[in-house]
């Protein structure tokens, strides 16, 4: 079935709704670290506790992580573009330079993020042109009273700041 929408003009509507950018990492088979930065980041369930994302079915980051059936989502804070930028597109060593220590599962957590969410996978299904992939969170934290993060808005990196007041 062809859509008769527009897709430039899906992705400028759908630009209108901020979401979460996390950098999800993981290691190969052969225990090599990947990432790949995700702006489709949500909670799905409290009981039991699972996250969700929808990576491309074509990244080669995603296809690589998913072989050791576990994650580490990332969350980033707003002055973390760098970083945003380095996962976001394929190829090079992304980790290079990046002194990353292993979360329980073994996975890459990121220096300086706000919050850290290790994960198994729950499951994985095709979505369109995306995996939903869905985990289940092992152990999870974050820095007390951050108060800013980063989300993407009508195709930028944009930061979304706490109200102190």
């Amino acid at each position: 079935m062809t859509s008769e929408i527009n897709p430039a003009l899906f992705r400028s509507v759908l630009g209108h709704a901020p979401t979460s950018v996390v950098v999800v990492t993981g290691c190969d088979a052969s225990g090599q670290p990947f990432g790949i930065t995700i702006g489709s980041f949500v909670s799905v369930s409290l009981d039991p506790p699972l996250v969700g994302f929808l990576p491309g079915t074509s990244s080669r980051s995603w296809n690589a992580i998913q072989e050791s059936g576990h994650f580490c989502v990332n969350i980033l804070g707003a002055d973390q573009e760098d970083l945003c930028w380095k996962f976001a597109k394929e190829g090079d060593d992304k980790f290079e330079g990046i002194n990353w220590t292993p979360s329980s599962t073994g996975s890459p957590v990121l220096p300086g993020v706000i919050g850290v969410i290790d994960c198994s996978i729950e499951s994985q299904d095709v979505v369109g042109d995306h995996y939903f992939v869905v985990g289940r969170v092992a152990q999870m934290s974050h820095v007390e009273n951050a108060d800013t993060a980063m989300v993407f808005f009508r195709g930028k990196v944009v930061s979304a700041t706490y109200p102190t007041a």
